[in-house]
C-alpha cells in the first residue's frame, strides 16, 4: 500500500520549522497534482494578478515559493526577474523545473534572509502568511530587502488575519508602510470541495516608504 500523500489538514498542524521541512519534502513531488490541481488551488493567480494589477515590477521575491506556482502566474504576465525563497529543498527543486527564476534561496524566513539590503522591488507571497507556517514578524525581515517605494503583495488567510496578530502588526507599520490595502480574494476555484473550500484570503497590498 503506497503512503498517503500529506494533505492540506496537515499543512495546517505545522508548528516548528522543522516540521514544515518534513511535510513538504514529503509533498513536494506530488503538490502541484495531489493538492493545487485536485482542490482548483487559484490563490497563487489571485496574489499574482493583485501585484501587476497594483502596478508591481521586478526584480521580485518570491517568498515561500513552493512548487513555483505563484512565480509561474507572474512570469507569465511579463513580470522578471524573480527569485524564490523557501525552506523546502524540494520545493525548490520542483520550482526550478519549471524554468521561470533567476535564482533560488534555500531558508528559514523566521530567521531572516541571507540576501543584502534594498534588493528588491517587489516582494509576493501565496500561502505562506497563514496558520502554522509564517507570522507577522516575517514581514520585517522582508522589508529589510525591499528597496524603497517596492510594492508588496501578501496573501493572509482571511480566518486568521485578526487572530495571528496580522491586523496588529500593520498598524504598528504605518511609520515604514504607505497604501495598504486588503483584497479579498478566494483561496479555492469552483471545482473545490471539502470542509475548506469557502476559505478566503485577504492579499496585503502595500509600499515600504
Amino acid at each position: 500500500m503506497s503512503q498517503k500523500d500529506p494533505d492540506l489538514d496537515a499543512a495546517y498542524e505545522l508548528s516548528t520549522p522543522e516540521d514544515s521541512r518534513k511535510l513538504y519534502a514529503d509533498w513536494a513531488d506530488s503538490y502541484d497534482r495531489s493538492f493545487a490541481d485536485q482542490n482548483d488551488y487559484i490563490l497563487p493567480f489571485e496574489t499574482a494578478r493583485a501585484f501587476t494589477d497594483a502596478g508591481g515590477t521586478g526584480p521580485v521575491l518570491d517568498v515561500g515559493a513552493g512548487t513555483g506556482l505563484c512565480g509561474a502566474v507572474l512570469a507569465g504576465l511579463g513580470v522578471g526577474p524573480i527569485d524564490a525563497t523557501d525552506i523546502s529543498a524540494e520545493m525548490l527543486e520542483q520550482a526550478l523545473r519549471k524554468d521561470i527564476y533567476r535564482d533560488a534561496i534555500e531558508a528559514d524566513l523566521t530567521k531572516g534572509l541571507p540576501i543584502p539590503p534594498d534588493s528588491y522591488a517587489g516582494i509576493i507571497s501565496s500561502g505562506t502568511f497563514t496558520t502554522g507556517h509564517v507570522g507577522p514578524d516575517e514581514i520585517d525581515p522582508l522589508l529589510r530587502i525591499a528597496q524603497p517605494g517596492a510594492l508588496f503583495a501578501l496573501s493572509i488567510n482571511a480566518r486568521h488575519y485578526e487572530s495571528a496578530g496580522f491586523a496588529t502588526k500593520f498598524a504598528a507599520l504605518e511609520p515604514v508602510i504607505t497604501d495598504l490595502t486588503l483584497k479579498d480574494v478566494p483561496i479555492y476555484g469552483p471545482r473545490a470541495t471539502g470542509a475548506h473550500r469557502a476559505d478566503r484570503a485577504f492579499v496585503a497590498l502595500f509600499h515600504k516608504r
